[in-house]
């Protein structure tokens, strides 16, 4: 049921009303072919577009953000059909195939979900469903020590996340601050140990990565998302700039920095 050019014993209605999944697999199948495809999408490989993923995530994060639920349909298309891509790629390569994929996704929400689909007890609260999440998470992947689950959080993760996700793992060792002082002390001690090396001027970028990990310490424990903390500095930083910027005018391009300050 692929398109094409009109003659195609293969062609199907170009303008239907709406499609299926099935039609995407279909687009993406005939992008792919060697001999009357697209030949960028042809010349593709997992590595490739891996950066178009993230990307298209992204994408539909923000449109969450703004509660644009257009928005989100058209990104939650564009991050389907990476998924369509990146499986079709595996296809061709004989790795797995879309049943593969969707057929591992639903025993692993069977599996994780016992209260639900097991004999285990029924769970009331949400976050009473964490603790079986982590065991049979934990049982699935040979977890046997806190170090196994640390090394188990994916290293491609945006950095303060990734700190986050780590120290939520040594948590459950009981390896933690007992209240949020002893983490605003260690901000403290690594911004003192940070300015030594600055004033020497080495180690600085291991002793900045200290701090940043003992600041995601503090937020993790005040149930402050990180990422989103930053986010929202920056972009309080950008809006008080462009006042900064509207209120200096030209003379902004000779202003010093304790006048820009000021204003």
């Amino acid at each position: 049921m692929i398109w094409h050019c009109q003659g195609d014993e293969n062609m199907v209605d170009l303008k239907k009303e709406t499609y299926g999944f099935e039609d995407l697999r279909e687009i993406m199948e005939y992008l792919r072919r060697p001999e009357d495809g697209c030949p960028w999408d042809a010349a593709q490989t997992h590595a490739s577009i891996r950066k178009n993923f993230l990307e298209e995530a992204y994408e539909v994060c923000e449109a969450i953000d703004r509660s644009d639920n257009a928005l989100l349909c058209e990104e939650l298309g564009d991050t389907l059909f990476q998924v369509v891509f990146h499986t079709r790629i595996a296809e061709e390569e004989g790795a797995f195939t879309m049943d593969d994929v969707t057929s591992g996704i639903c025993k692993k929400m069977i599996e994780r979900h016992p209260h639900v689909f097991g004999c285990h007890e029924k769970l009331e609260k949400p976050e009473d469903t964490f603790n079986v999440w982590d065991a049979v998470k934990a049982q699935e992947k040979s977890q046997k020590t806190y170090t196994d689950a640390m090394n188990d959080v994916a290293k491609t993760l945006p950095a303060l996340m990734y700190a986050e996700k780590v120290q939520g793992r040594a948590k459950k060792s009981g390896f933690d601050w007992p209240a949020v002082s002893g983490a605003m002390d260690k901000v403290r001690e690594e911004a003192a140990e940070l300015q030594a090396c600055i004033d020497k001027g080495e180690d600085i970028q291991e002793e900045l990565g200290d701090l940043l990990f003992a600041a995601v310490n503090v937020a993790r424990m005040q149930d402050v998302d990180p990422e989103e903390a930053l986010l929202r500095a920056t972009q309080k930083f950008m809006r008080r700039f462009a006042l900064v910027e509207q209120m200096g005018g030209e003379a902004l391009r000779t202003m010093s920095i304790e006048e820009m300050t000021a204003l």
